[in-house]
């Protein structure tokens, strides 16, 4: 038997961007690897978010796929916090993989150390790695992290990376935007460029609803973090549309405490806990404008949000306060759509002035980027990597 060990520290049931790719990533792999080909999954218990609770068994197996869910202690969207349930995360992978053998590894990240955690177990088995990219983190902390933190975590944080990316036989990056990064780090022909895509539940849903002639539902749902920046640019805007609009934000994350403050007395803002995808999906119904929203920070520039393909399958207006590779996108890709800087209420109210409210038919957009046929066309490369049955160990890279 051959085996293929994925690396993921999100995973169904869990609710994330990296989540809901995985889970189709592993299911087309399945779908395409020969019968002698086993899967290895080792995830996590879901733990997105601090009030969503989902129960998960800790051990599945099914159809040649194993998956190994480890229980993380209890966590918030702090740096210590987050750093802590990695620690934990990594133990628990390589307590699963001691002593196992594995023909290919990949490892999915938007935070760096998973992907670090992936090329270590790579590199001590000898086999090939395939890397899949989805932020660049020693961006984001880059901005994120304040002086003199910065100047002492960023030598560390890019000596890792580099050495991570290395080790690698292959790097997809979900956003072309990533490509000047990683061109310094490897050469092009490494480097692939499978993005996010459209879930099949979202291809044959319904979304034609919406409030009807009452106030207007401008719907955000996803995670409340400085990455986002809702609390810059939410309260203002609602005081500026006034009565005719309501804001529904639903989720959670490091920053609900000051979204919550900043909302304070606004009759026309909702703020809500994270609901599982079925009850997502009839929100998207009901709303009337899907609202997307990244802090202004020059990382975010190159970024390329799963949020854009969930939101624009449905045929909904879609708001985003998004700069860089993610407005380009859009621009191109998506109609009825409004573009305004990030963290930019009067922009955000202009935007809101150039939607038709009404939804409309996306047809070729749904056709490009259907997640099965981008999955479907990841995993074959992937499968390109695995070593044929009974060859030798290779040497390390």
């Amino acid at each position: 038997m051959r085996r293929i060990l994925i690396v993921t520290f999100y995973y169904f049931p869990d609710l994330s961007a990296g989540s809901f790719r995985t889970t189709a990533f592993v299911r087309a792999l399945r779908e395409q690897a020969p019968d002698d080909v086993v899967i290895d999954v080792c995830t996590t218990l879901p733990n997105r978010y601090h009030s969503y609770d989902r129960e998960a068994p800790e051990y599945e197996e099914q159809d040649g796929v194993t998956i190994r869910r480890c229980r993380l202690p209890a966590h918030r969207s702090g740096f210590r916090d987050q750093a802590a349930a990695f620690r934990h995360f990594r133990r628990s992978v390589r307590k699963q993989v001691a002593g196992q053998s594995c023909d290919l590894v990949f490892a999915t990240s938007s935070r760096l150390m998973t992907a670090a955690l992936g090329a270590s177990i790579a590199r001590k088995a000898k086999v090939p790695l395939y890397l899949d990219i989805r932020d660049i983190f020693t961006d984001t902390m880059r901005d994120v992290l304040p002086f003199p933190a910065n100047a002492l975590v960023m030598p560390v944080l890019n000596a890792i990376e580099k050495r991570t990316v290395a080790a690698a036989d292959v790097v997809n990056l979900v956003s072309r935007g990533f490509a000047p990064h990683f061109l310094k780090l490897r050469d092009e022909s490494d480097l692939r460029f499978f993005t996010n895509g459209i879930d099949p539940e979202f291809l044959s849903a319904d979304f034609s609803n919406g409030s009807g002639g009452g106030r207007k539902t401008i719907l955000y749902a996803g995670n409340f973090g400085a990455g986002q920046g809702l609390h810059r640019v939410v309260p203002e805007a609602a005081r500026r549309l006034g009565g005719g609009f309501e804001f529904r934000l639903v989720g959670d994350g490091g920053m609900k405490g000051e979204l919550l403050e900043s909302c304070r007395g606004l009759d026309n803002v909702v703020i809500e806990d994270p609901v599982d995808r079925a009850e997502l999906m009839r929100m998207y119904a009901e709303a009337d404008v899907l609202f997307l929203h990244l802090n202004d920070y020059p990382a975010f520039r190159k970024v390329l949000p799963s949020k854009i393909f969930e939101y624009a399958a449905t045929g909904k207006p879609m708001l985003a306060g998004v700069a860089g590779y993610s407005r380009e996108f859009i621009e191109q890709n998506v109609d009825n759509a409004a573009v305004f800087p990030p963290c930019d209420p009067d922009g955000l109210v202009d935007a809101v002035g150039r939607l038709r409210l009404e939804s409309i038919e996306r047809s070729e957009f749904l056709r490009r980027f259907a997640r099965e046929n981008i999955m479907r066309d990841m995993a074959k490369d992937l499968l390109s990597l695995l070593p044929a049955a009974g060859s030798p160990e290779r040497p390390a890279r």
